[in-house]
């Protein structure tokens, strides 16, 4: 059976069509819109675009960024500002006759298409990590995933790591993402470029540390530069410290590390390795966990969106 998948993303909806091997046999893509009816537009302009190419395609699974519930309402989205309460499934199964849409949260559509496609494949217990604005949680428990009473399991990155933390969309203050995203990176390294310790970073951002990305740090470290490298160890540092307590509550196999950051590679995985040996409990007495880059790059999401039609979830 063809399935589609549709990853709504904080720049762009993609959408694919997944044959029962894996295979993505159509992709589609538009920019992500500003608002609820803007978004369903875009999402079923994506789907009608596939479905042109496979018309027998009519279950298709959708992932989105926060909290949706099992009757597949996008409850609260903290980095989609304005959309709550929002019932994805009855407002799409009424623009597309004779489809079945099945809605789960991009993270963990992420985290299925890791352990049944990727780097987690093989392994029954396996945590996806995914860093980008936020950081988004898939997880798999004894070869199925996680979703919990309400649909809500995986909401990882927002453990409190520091209550007295800067503050964060979700309303609250000092969540992990604050530290240990693709925007908590930038906050390190802007902190770093007014301290002036982040010459070529700043240089690198055009002058104003204000501009200073998390991009410009992975860039500046990957040339070799000393002071890159130790705003990525203190990253590095925020990152394994909330791995380590996942792997506390969860105790996985393998940590799969997915979103933008990894590409920087083993700048950012041999340091957040060597953290989280010093930060999980007991390293000595339990066997290694595997943390390793995510195989499927920007296409996980919808390939799990996918995988979450077929298996009927």
């Amino acid at each position: 059976m063809l399935t589609a998948g549709i990853d709504i993303g904080g720049t762009k909806i993609l959408g694919i069509v997944l044959d029962e091997d894996g295979k993505i046999l159509a992709e589609e893509r538009v920019p992500t819109p500003r608002g609820l009816e803007p978004l369903l537009d875009g999402v079923s302009a994506v789907f009608g675009n596939l479905q042109g190419q496979h018309a027998e395609v009519n279950h298709v699974g959708l992932g989105a960024p926060g909290l949706v519930d099992r009757t597949g309402a996008l409850r609260f989205a903290p980095n989609l500002p304005g959309i709550i309460e929002a019932p994805l499934k009855a407002r799409l199964e009424a623009a597309h006759a004779g489809t079945t849409w099945h809605i789960g949260n991009d993270a963990t559509c992420a985290g299925i298409a890791e352990h049944e496609h990727g780097a987690g494949k093989g392994a029954r217990d396996v945590i996806v990590v995914a860093l980008g604005t936020g950081i988004g949680g898939g997880i798999v428990a004894g070869g199925e995933p996680l979703l919990g009473a309400n649909g809500f399991a995986g909401e990882i990155g927002h453990m409190v790591v520091d209550p007295h933390g800067p503050p964060c969309p979700c309303g609250r203050r000092g969540c992990w993402e604050r530290f240990a995203s693709g925007s908590g990176l930038g906050r390190l390294a802007r902190e770093a470029a007014h301290a002036g310790r982040a010459t070529r970073v700043l240089e690198l951002a055009g002058g104003d540390p204000e501009d200073v990305r998390g991009e410009h740090v992975t860039t500046a470290a990957a040339e070799g530069d000393s002071q890159a490298i130790e705003v990525i160890g203190q990253f590095a540092w925020w990152l394994a410290l909330g791995l380590a307590n996942l792997a506390n509550v969860f105790d996985p196999e393998v940590i799969v590390i997915g979103g933008g950051l990894v590409e920087a590679g083993d700048v950012l995985l041999v340091p957040t390795r060597a953290a989280f040996a010093d930060l999980v409990e007991a390293p000595e007495h339990r066997p290694a966990i595997r943390i390793v880059p995510a195989a499927l790059g920007e296409r996980a999401g919808a390939i799990g969106a996918a995988a979450l039609a077929r298996l009927g979830i």
